[in-house]
């Protein structure tokens, strides 16, 4: 009996010793193949060009970088030589979070190439504010949800108090005092432009920290005030802090005002309002620029892409451009001469960058509208078209170069498209 319990025990221990060894075997080559799918995958976004036997990539790979940027993961033929990277993302930047709100930044110290603007997103709560403050650069931005107040004062004491909302832009020239208060029910998210790339968000003029590095009997004197008078001034800058919503808007309006009145033109513009400049099947731009917001050093296209909507091949030739991805998904090739070219992926939260007088062109590769800033620092956009060039160069002439015929050159339209129909 015993040995038959010992038999019977042997046989269950082989037995099971056995089926372990083939769970452990397939469960090995569950993971193998699951491994081996997941190198696989954006294998499988490549195009047919790229499936030759040399163009495999077993890995190790970043997977979810790769399928973010498949124009660098595996580049269209028509690429060739060495482009630096013209292209950064909010997302990796430094977010500085304070009570009232957070900000992140990308500059020319994230964007070598970025050297003529940098950019700045940031978020206030309901009564968050960024305090009082200047910078030595014009500051243009644009809000991208929610409401807020913003305030300024210029060089002859004239105030400006305004409410901005979704869509709308803003503007305050250099070394003019200003701040930004996020309003009810959910504050407000919005983006900075500012015309130096090596602006830094975190180094600006800010009053409590200016009148904490100043002496209080020297404020006393300026003030005509008992020193004690300033004994609460913060010892350290507030920078974005949380406090109560604002009065009425019209009540701080005619505070402001007081002696000496309102700014002549304006530091807000109602972009949310205004009709688009182009409208195609493929999309619409709005332009908007010194010609219709008198006050702006820095010019602004804001262009929506319908699916597979393509901001023509074009370029520009009095400014670098500055590019910031709002929503959907597209790519850019730019040229750089010298039979140079890369092709780059966009989404949302992403900045692009050509310097002047580079061509180049966006598609939307995406299922939904991909919309965009184009950002200069020039106060008169200006671009030049591929095909309005073509249109108006003897057909001939352009038939010799290109070899596309006569027929297809005699279509192109007269008049700038900006963006193709779909």
């Amino acid at each position: 009996m015993a040995d038959t319990e010992n038999h019977d025990t042997k046989i269950s221990r082989r037995e099971a010793f056995g089926l372990s060894s083939a769970a452990l075997a397939a469960a090995a080559a569950l993971t193998m193949a699951g491994a081996k799918d997941a190198h696989a995958s954006p294998q499988a976004q490549k195009p047919a060009a790229h499936n030759a036997p040399n163009e495999v990539d077993p890995g190790p790979q970043n997977l979810p970088l790769a399928a973010e940027n498949p124009d660098s993961e595996w580049a269209p033929s028509t690429d060739h030589g060495t482009v630096k990277p013209f292209k950064a993302s909010f997302s990796v930047s430094h977010k500085r979070v304070e009570s009232g709100g957070w900000t992140r930044q990308v500059t020319a110290r994230e964007l070598p190439m970025s050297k003529d603007i940098a950019g700045v997103e940031m978020k206030l709560t309901a009564g968050g504010v960024r305090e009082l403050h200047w910078h030595v650069e014009a500051e243009w931005a644009i809000m991208l949800n929610g409401n807020a107040r913003i305030t300024a004062v210029d060089q002859e004491g004239r105030s400006f108090v305004s409410d901005v909302g979704q869509g709308d832009l803003w503007l305050f020239p250099k070394g003019v005092p200003h701040s930004i208060q996020g309003l009810g029910p959910d504050g407000c998210r919005f983006l900075l432009v500012f015309d130096d790339g090596n602006f830094d968000e975190f180094q600006t003029f800010l009053i409590t920290d200016w009148l904490s590095h100043t002496p209080k009997e020297v404020l006393a004197k300026n003030f005509n005030a008992p020193a004690s008078t300033f004994d609460k001034i913060p010892k350290k800058e507030l920078f974005i802090f949380q406090t109560g919503l604002p009065g009425p808007l019209e009540a701080e309006q005619a505070q402001g005002a007081q002696g000496t009145g309102t700014v002549p033109k304006r530091f807000d513009f109602k972009a949310s309002t205004m009709q688009p400049t182009k409208v195609t099947r493929g999309g619409e731009v709005k332009i908007i620029d010194s010609k219709i917001f008198p006050v702006t050093p820095i010019s602004a296209a804001i262009v929506t892409l319908k699916p597979g909507g393509l901001r023509e091949l074009h370029w520009h030739p009095n400014a670098d451009e500055w590019q910031y991805y709002i929503t959907g998904k597209g790519r850019m090739t730019l040229f750089i001469a010298g039979s140079d070219a890369r092709t780059m992926d966009f989404e949302e939260g992403d900045v692009g960058y050509v310097p002047i007088s580079n061509p180049h062109y966006i598609e939307n590769t995406g299922d939904s509208d991909l919309v965009f800033l184009e950002m200069f620092k020039t106060s008169e956009y200006q671009d030049i078209s591929l095909a309005e060039w073509m249109a108006h160069t003897p057909h001939l002439l352009m038939d010799q170069h290109l070899g596309v015929g006569m027929s297809m050159l005699d279509s192109i339209p007269k008049q700038e498209m900006v963006i193709t129909p779909v």
